[in-house]
């Protein structure tokens, strides 16, 4: 009897263990919100679309090639995160440049090849970026310089679509004070796994 009272409360006390939370440098969609249809040029000068984003988890960042901090040094995170997650799960990563006027596909090729030659780098006029990048909840922002060197402001967050094709998480880059907002690669593998049970 004593027995059968300790394998009982053992089976309680497992059922009632809290599930992983995730951290809060991740806005998770309850209702994944589903991507509307576009079409953007990837690095080969082939169309990629919505149809691109199924059968697979896609880590979306936004950035340009001529960016001097913040894109480098999360793409070098993305690249480990990828490492750590493509045995277990089907992922992509997509590198979606702002900067259509500049970055032309050889560029966007070079330049991603240089990180992961698994990735995409993407691209098109701003009248299919804009509408693309709203609908995955990031934004950019481009003046209409005539200069040859420019800055272009743009999220340092990471989107997750899921294998369905929708808008699931979006990963903050994380803030320190003098420091270059960039994700964490522990918390956002962890986040991840725990968003793809």
């Amino acid at each position: 009897m004593r027995s059968f009272l300790l394998i009982s409360i053992m089976y309680l006390m497992l059922g009632c263990a809290e599930e992983p939370q995730i951290s809060d440098l991740v806005v998770q969609y309850q209702n994944p919100k589903i991507i509307k249809p576009f079409a953007l040029n990837d690095e080969n000068g082939q169309i990629t679309t919505e149809k691109s984003l199924h059968d697979q988890w896609t880590l979306l960042f936004l950035g340009y090639t001529s960016c001097p901090d913040i894109c480098p040094m999360t793409l070098v995170k993305l690249s480990q995160v990828y490492q750590q997650l493509e045995k277990d799960y089907p992922i992509s990563v997509w590198f979606v440049s702002v900067d259509p006027q500049r970055d032309t596909p050889a560029k966007r090729h070079a330049y991603i090849n240089y990180f992961n030659h698994e990735f995409k780098a993407l691209s098109g006029p701003h009248a299919q970026l804009f509408p693309f990048v709203r609908d995955i909840g990031l934004i950019y922002a481009i003046n209409n310089s005539t200069e040859q060197e420019y800055y272009v402001d743009h999220s340092a967050s990471v989107a997750l679509i899921n294998p369905r094709g929708e808008l699931a998480a979006i990963f903050k880059a994380k803030y320190t004070v003098n420091e270059i907002p960039l994700i964490d690669i522990t918390t956002l593998v962890r986040d991840f796994k725990i968003i793809a049970i």
